[in-house]
């Protein structure tokens, strides 16, 4: 048991805060729009820590921790090519601000709006399996994760009987999930994210300094400079033998982003949360600083990991977490323990509590928002539909919510019998990425083509979808249920490019991912040139022109709120009317940053690979980097709480004073019931 007593009261602290916060939304969540959605009520700042918070779980972390582990900095050199993209989302509010503009509660909702009802009840079941299945390893994860770092024991002793560990944490981690959605739905987990994500800022901060100062910058860089050759830590052009995290890669997570924005539906209820279309876009934008602190703890972490566990200097010390990882079974389950089991080592009392207390409001501010999230979809998009396709009456408010309660619970149970029986047998992040392309792989061409283009077609995003499931479900069987296949074929006789498929290291979950995605692109254009017959009226789509009328008042108001002038060239490029002085200010200094580092990776990289840089340039190049982020992350701390807490009190003031409409509920309306709940 590595946890002191006061490493166990922070996290009772904090989760007692969290209770306190939550049942004061109470009142406000008792309406379709507020469970779902928060009643559209919420400013930048608390949309864009909560909703980071929300994306990242003790999952995510666990994904970079085995990620940078392996690769150190030169993923972060080579996830550079991600910057111009972030300067593109940021500038034009990329899907985000038209998703917001639709006022549709779900994805599926705007799909039926764009496309058709079956669509959407299609791509709600779709994306409903797509999500349930990759949030099911969460609660599993989490719980390794905890029994790890705490040094808890495999079973403990309850009133004479013998209880596994493993069940017992999975299933206390599950609960408390489950009653912070019971309590106040979206508004709940949306004031809850947000205090656990300041909380976590400051943690993170806390844990890098240390880490820091107790390894020091030259054991760091001594563990670095030796990896062997081809798996360099610091030189981005010297991981030739790196299968995993390489270039390409990353290449591919840079389309990736880009392609999916908005796609993938885990965090759904913060799509609609934006107070307006012009509040998303700005939390989008905010999005990129509030990442930099999760960038540089996700790195510094592993990286003084990997000298605790391979310096000669910490051999002794060490030893137990060598002991504990020779017991276990896979490598992608020794690849997940390693981080936590070390870590329980190294950080002192109080910094432990910390960091526990942390990654306890890591895991509850993704899994309380993944399952508030495919139980709306389940409800919304496939339930309710069906429902009203059979002639049934629509249900009340009460029963709305519960039904949503329901399926929350249904989810956490088949989550919890799941992690009983997976067994990891690759990294995390390859596992995410193939289930979430069930979904995405298509749904980022039908999303895209539905929002920007007046061509695509119904038929096209039938296509889109059909082929993007087909590639992804291929690539499931072959690398996770590669037995399938030998059931089918008998294990001599499977087809040799699915066994190819299966055991090559460098056909990856990612490689797959993109392969389903570059699929879905073409049949959705080719398809789509080939059945349209008209132009899809965006215009009523997005609440323009003559449709801005059929707004609410009080929208109406808030997207013109904004009115400042400014220069032409600078609307061209994304800058609206809609921006204040301080808005062009952030939007240009959050521009100029990745601009500015994206010049240096072009640079660097064309000198590197003609001229060669030394490895100890890197190093140093690496020291000067990781302060200059800290020192960032501190500011960004400092500005996003204090922003954070505004918006908070803005939405308790706007809540009090929001009266829903029981229309509002996610149901697509005709023209005459749309102006008709617009009007109420």
């Amino acid at each position: 048991m590595r946890m002191t007593l006061i490493d166990w009261l922070i996290p009772a602290a904090l989760f007692a805060t969290l209770v306190v916060f939550a049942l004061r939304t109470r009142k406000y969540s008792n309406s379709v729009s507020g469970f779902l959605a928060a009643n559209r009520c919420a400013g930048r700042y608390l949309v864009c820590v909560a909703y980071n918070m929300a994306q990242v779980g003790i999952i995510t972390l666990v994904w970079y921790f085995q990620q940078y582990y392996d690769t150190g900095f030169t993923s972060i050199w080579w996830g550079l090519v991600e910057n111009p993209l972030m300067i593109v989302i940021a500038l034009t509010g990329w899907v985000a601000y038209r998703f917001r503009e639709t006022r549709a509660l779900t994805l599926a909702q705007f799909l039926e709006i764009r496309y058709s009802k079956s669509f959407r009840v299609f791509c709600g079941f779709v994306a409903f399996v797509a999500g349930v299945l990759n949030y099911a390893i969460f609660p599993a994860v989490s719980a390794r994760f905890f029994m790890w770092i705490c040094g808890l024991p495999e079973s403990f002793s309850l009133y004479g009987s013998q209880v596994e560990t493993f069940p017992a944490v999975m299933a206390l981690l599950l609960s408390t999930a489950i009653f912070f959605v019971f309590l106040g739905g979206q508004i709940a987990v949306m004031v809850t994210d947000f205090l656990q994500g300041v909380f976590c800022n400051i943690t993170f901060l806390v844990v890098i300094l240390y880490l820091l100062m107790r390894f020091g910058w030259g054991d760091i860089g001594e563990t670095m400079l030796a990896q062997p050759a081809g798996k360099s830590m610091v030189d981005p052009l010297g991981i030739g033998e790196e299968s995993q995290f390489n270039a390409f890669y990353w290449l591919i997570s840079a389309f990736i982003l880009f392609y999916t924005m908005r796609a993938w539906q885990g965090d759904q209820g913060y799509n609609a949360a934006a107070i307006t279309p012009h509040e998303a876009k700005m939390a989008t934008v905010l999005s990129g600083w509030r990442w930099r602190v999760l960038m540089l703890v996700s790195l510094v972490i592993p990286v003084c990991v990997k000298v605790f566990l391979t310096h000669p200097e910490y051999a002794a010390q060490a030893l137990p977490v060598h002991d504990a990882i020779a017991a276990l079974s896979t490598e992608a389950t020794k690849a997940e323990a390693r981080v936590p089991l070390a870590l329980g080592l190294i950080l002192p009392a109080g910094i432990l509590g910390m960091f526990v207390a942390a990654m306890y409001g890591a895991y509850l501010s993704t899994d309380d928002t993944y399952l508030h999230s495919w139980a709306t979809i389940f409800v919304q998009d496939v339930v309710l539909p069906i429902r009203q396709a059979l002639g049934f009456a629509p249900v009340g408010t009460r029963t709305h919510i519960w039904l949503v309660k329901i399926a929350v619970l249904a989810i956490a149970i088949f989550a919890f019998w799941f992690g009983l029986n997976y067994k990891p047998n690759q990294y995390v992040a390859m596992w995410s990425a193939l289930t979430a392309a069930v979904f995405v792989a298509g749904a980022g061409s039908v999303i895209i083509g539905g929002l920007y283009w007046s061509r695509g077609t119904t038929e096209g995003a039938w296509s889109a979808m059909g082929v993007g499931i087909a590639v992804s479900a291929f690539g499931i069987l072959a690398k996770d249920s590669y037995w399938v296949f030998e059931g089918m074929f008998g294990a001599k006789h499977v087809p040799w490019w699915i066994a190819f498929v299966h055991e090559s290291k460098w056909i990856s979950g990612q490689v797959l991912t993109f392969a389903a995605m570059l699929s879905s692109i073409l049949v959705y254009v080719m398809v789509s040139l080939s059945t349209s017959r008209a132009p899809f009226d965006l215009d009523r789509l997005l609440y323009r022109g003559k449709y801005r009328e059929l707004l609410p008042e009080s929208e109406r108001d808030f997207r013109s709120e904004y009115q400042s002038t400014l220069p032409v060239w600078m609307q061209k490029i994304g800058f609206s009317r809609e921006y204040s002085r301080a808005d062009t200010w952030v939007t240009s200094i959050t521009v100029l940053w990745p601009l500015a580092f994206t010049g240096l990776f072009v640079v660097g990289t064309i000198y590197a690979y003609f001229f060669g840089i030394p490895e100890t340039v890197w190093v140093d190049f690496w020291q000067f980097w990781t302060w200059l982020i800290f020192a960032t992350g501190c500011i960004i701390v400092v500005w996003f709480t204090i922003g954070g807490f505004r918006d908070l009190r803005r939405m308790y003031a706007h809540l009090e004073r929001y009266h829903a409409d029981a229309r509002d509920d996610g149901s697509v309306k005709s023209d005459d019931d749309a102006q008709k709940v617009h009007d109420a």
